[in-house]
C-alpha cells in the first residue's frame, strides 16, 4: 500500500457511535423519517427535536434500517466540517447503502437515478471499495496490512445524496446521520487496477453538471485517502456492534465536493483513465 495511504486504526476517532436504547420520540423521528423516504414526501423540517449527540443521531438510523423495506449492502463515508469535527470530536460520519439503490455501470455509459423533488440532490465523485471478506464487529483489526487483507478491490463511482429535507446538510450531521446519511444510491463504476500501488494523486476525479465543470481533484483530497475512509467505517461499525459481509461496498467520501442537482439535470463523472459515465435523474417515486 503506498505510505500516503497508511494510517493507525487505533486512532480513529470513532467515540460517540456506541449502540443506546432508543426513546419514544427519537423513534417516532425514525417512523416520519422512512414515511417521508417511502412516500416521496418533501419535509419542510426535520421531524421533531434536532438530535443533540451522534450516539442519538445513529441510534435513530438503526431504527430507520429497521423499518426498511431492503437489506443493507454497503456505508457511505461523509466528512465533517472543521468546525463540527470539533464540536463532535469525530472527523466523517457513515450511512446505509441499500442493496436495491447500488447500480453497477460500464465506463462511456448513462444511468438515470431517482431524487427526491422538493427536498435535497446531490451528485458526488467517490472512490468505493468492496470487501472479500467479512468484517465482524468484534475482529481485532490491529493494522493496516489486516484491513487491506479484506479488501477486493476499488473502484470508481458516484454517490446520489438526496433526502425529502432540502436543508439537510444546512442543520448538521446529526440531522445527516438520522436520515440515512442523505444518501439515496450508489453508482459502480469500473475497477481501478493495482490501486494499493498508486499514487492518491494518480487517481484523477471531476464532476460536471448541466455543462459546467464543478468539480476537479483526486483522491488525495480525501484526508488519509479513500483508506482513511475505509478505516473510519470500520471502526464505527465496530462501535455500533455492526457486522460488514463479503461483499459490502464502502464508498470513501466526495473526492471533489458535493455537487447539487435537479431532476432534470445531466452530469458527468470521469476519474481520467479508469473511466467516466453520465448520470440524469428524475423524481422518486413511492416505494
Amino acid at each position: 500500500m503506498n505510505a500516503s495511504q497508511k494510517g493507525n486504526l487505533s486512532n480513529t476517532q470513532s467515540n460517540n457511535f456506541a449502540h443506546v436504547e432508543l426513546s419514544e420520540g427519537d423513534d417516532e423521528i425514525s417512523r416520519l423519517l422512512v414515511e417521508a423516504r417511502k412516500n416521496a414526501t418533501p419535509l419542510d423540517d426535520f421531524p421533531g427535536p434536532l438530535p443533540e449527540t451522534l450516539t442519538q443521531a445513529y441510534a435513530i438510523q438503526s431504527a430507520s434500517i429497521e423499518r426498511w423495506p431492503d437489506d443493507v449492502a454497503g456505508w457511505k463515508v461523509g466528512m465533517l466540517s472543521p468546525e463540527n469535527q470539533k464540536r463532535y470530536s469525530a472527523e466523517r460520519l457513515v450511512g446505509p447503502i441499500f442493496g436495491s439503490q447500488i447500480h453497477e455501470i460500464s465506463s462511456g455509459s448513462r444511468i438515470t437515478m431517482p431524487v427526491f423533488a422538493g427536498g435535497f440532490a446531490a451528485i458526488e465523485a467517490e472512490f468505493v471499495f468492496k470487501l472479500a471478506q467479512t468484517i465482524k464487529a468484534g475482529d481485532e483489526l490491529s493494522s493496516d496490512d489486516d484491513l487491506l487483507a479484506a479488501i477486493a478491490g476499488l473502484y470508481v463511482g458516484a454517490e446520489i445524496a438526496s433526502s425529502p429535507m432540502a436543508e439537510i446538510n444546512n442543520l448538521g450531521p446529526t440531522v445527516v446521520i438520522s436520515d440515512f446519511g442523505n444518501n439515496a444510491g450508489l453508482v459502480l463504476g469500473p475497477e481501478i487496477p493495482d490501486w494499493h500501488s498508486r499514487l492518491l494523486t494518480e487517481l484523477p476525479s471531476s464532476v460536471i453538471v448541466d455543462g459546467e465543470r464543478v468539480g476537479d481533484a483526486s483522491a488525495a483530497a480525501l484526508p488519509g485517502g479513500p483508506f482513511g475512509a475505509l478505516r473510519f467505517a470500520v471502526s464505527v461499525a465496530a462501535m455500533r456492534g455492526i457486522d460488514l459481509p463479503a461483499g459490502s461496498f464502502i464508498s470513501t467520501g466526495a473526492s471533489t465536493g458535493i455537487h447539487d442537482v435537479l431532476s432534470s439535470s445531466s452530469s458527468r463523472v470521469e476519474f481520467g483513465k479508469f473511466g467516466w459515465f453520465d448520470v440524469n435523474y428524475e423524481p422518486m417515486r413511492e416505494v
